[in-house]
């Protein structure tokens, strides 16, 4: 092995694909700890990538993932062979997260961060009753829907997709507010906003109509409001195979029929 390869620290999901991969893996490659590596290589599904950056971001390490699950947008094929190679020749993108501070009844205040998005759903059979506001001007004083969410470029094609929100090309520098099964006002398809916007969304009526806040995989029961904004100065660096091209795919999804 040369100087120019990087040293490497495996993170593998619990699954029989990720356990085997990494067994395989561990046989080829040595695996020098998280304090000592380059660069940390991911195997698992979207989740589990997902789980890396929330784990690792502060490390400033990139990450590659190889894909062991079953969507695996964010990640590359699982190819055992030439890894250290393909390392070297990877293209990097770089995801900003987004930061929540949700207040909930008690008025206790939750932060946490969310790769993909930040979303508001309602808790129980009544629709959420929700006031958006943008850079503190007031644009929607009363939606009455199932939710609302706020997503980055890199989780444009995830949930925020499945609500009929649109795709955002990486580079677009945009966050997409999509609402969930909107009611009120029964037209709004939501807004595309500038990376630097702040958004503040307040539960109306919370005590009958109780909502929660979701960063990703982090939830917080029975908010009164949420604070969102991009972190410009905190980004996590993944790598992509040059045939793999991560922003390819997401402009490729715009053209699913």
């Amino acid at each position: 092995m040369t100087e120019n390869f990087p040293k490497l620290t495996f993170i593998a999901s619990d699954t029989p694909e990720a356990q085997k991969a990494l067994t395989e893996l561990n046989k080829h490659y040595d695996d020098v700890g998280l304090d000592k590596a380059d660069m940390i290589i991911a195997l698992g599904g979207d989740g589990t990538i997902l789980e890396v950056l929330h784990q690792t971001h502060k490390t400033g390490l990139p990450v590659y993932g190889m894909n062991c699950g079953s969507v695996g947008f964010l990640l590359n094929p699982y190819r055992p062979e030439s890894l250290l190679e393909r390392l070297n020749e990877a293209h990097h993108v770089d995801i900003f997260p987004l930061h929540m501070s949700a207040t909930d009844k008690n008025g206790e205040t939750h932060e946490a961060l969310a790769f993909n998005e930040v979303s508001l759903l309602r808790e129980t059979r009544q629709a959420a009753k929700l006031k958006i506001s943008v850079d503190n001007i007031e644009r929607i004083p009363e939606l009455v829907c199932d939710g609302i969410l706020l997503s980055t470029p890199a989780g444009s094609t995830a949930y925020n997709l499945s609500a009929h929100g649109p795709i955002i090309p990486l580079s677009a520098n945009l966050l997409a507010l999509t609402p969930i099964s909107a009611f009120r006002p029964r037209r709004w398809r939501g807004a595309l906003l500038p990376y630097h916007s702040r958004v503040k969304i307040e539960a109306l009526n919370d005590e009958k109509r109780p909502v929660s806040a979701t960063a990703d995989s982090t939830e917080i029961r029975d908010i009164q409001s949420v604070e969102i904004r991009q972190l410009e100065s905190s980004p996590c660096r993944l790598l992509f195979d040059p045939d793999h091209n991560l922003e390819e795919r997401i402009l490729k999804e715009q053209f699913m029929t």
